[in-house]
């Protein structure tokens, strides 16, 4: 079912309610920007799920970078009457945490009267550093957020550069790279020679249109081998 949105105000809290699939693509996109349109004046933003029928990685992306850059301009996103399917993604992929989703419009709303958790309160950071490298912010936003509540410290980019440049700084054990750049062999071979001991992950071209919650426990899963098996 195509996505479609429904928008009212109450007092300085903007509630949409979302019926259809979050996905990759035309979906994702117009939720972000009828988003944008919706938070010119005002930064706090409840989503309604309740009729949300699928929800792929980058999706869920979609919604991570957007809970980030509401907090990062002083507001907040609050998420609502989750549909069984959006509280079995983010169950598997252990992010109700970071959501903190309530059972009904009124209880969201009433929310943002009480100080949001900081990152540092949310996250449980390892020594264990993974850099991740894809053009997609959507997709990076993902992939950090998933890894932290994993474990790890993540850092991410967009650029192969500025991906190098980590590996030579913070001397991560492993390197993932995103659907967007697992063609670029130029990039994947001066990563090799820079840091030849850094295993490097490569994700499917499908990773972003998968189910979040498959894609995400299968990740988290490939990463787990892959460090037992340098130790």
């Amino acid at each position: 079912m195509q996505l479609t949105l429904q928008s009212h105000n109450v007092g300085e809290v903007i509630v949409v309610r979302c019926r259809g699939r979050i996905v990759s693509g035309d979906e994702v996109r117009f939720l972000q920007l009828e988003l944008e349109k919706l938070t010119e004046l005002t930064k706090t933003v409840v989503l309604q799920l309740g009729e949300v029928s699928y929800l792929d990685s980058g999706g869920l992306g979609a919604l991570v970078r957007i809970f980030g850059v509401l907090r990062a301009a002083g507001g907040d996103l609050k998420l609502c009457q989750l549909s069984p399917f959006v509280v079995q993604v983010l169950q598997a992929t252990n992010l109700l945490n970071v959501f903190h989703p309530y059972a009904s419009e009124k209880e969201a709303i009433e929310a943002f009267s009480v100080r949001p958790q900081s990152p540092d309160e949310i996250s449980k950071i390892s020594s264990t550093r993974i850099v991740c490298l894809d053009t997609s912010l959507d997709l990076l936003a993902y992939l950090k957020v998933l890894l932290q509540r994993s474990g790890y410290e993540v850092f991410t980019t967009r650029y192969p550069s500025d991906a190098i440049a980590l590996v030579i700084g913070t001397k991560p054990r492993l390197v993932v790279c995103g659907p967007s750049m697992t063609a670029n062999e130029s990039a994947i071979e001066k990563f090799r020679q820079t840091a030849p001991n850094v295993q490097l992950l490569r994700l499917p071209p499908d990773f972003s249109t998968s189910e979040a919650d498959r894609a995400g426990l299968d990740l988290v899963n490939r990463i787990r081998s892959l460090l037992a098996a340098q130790k």
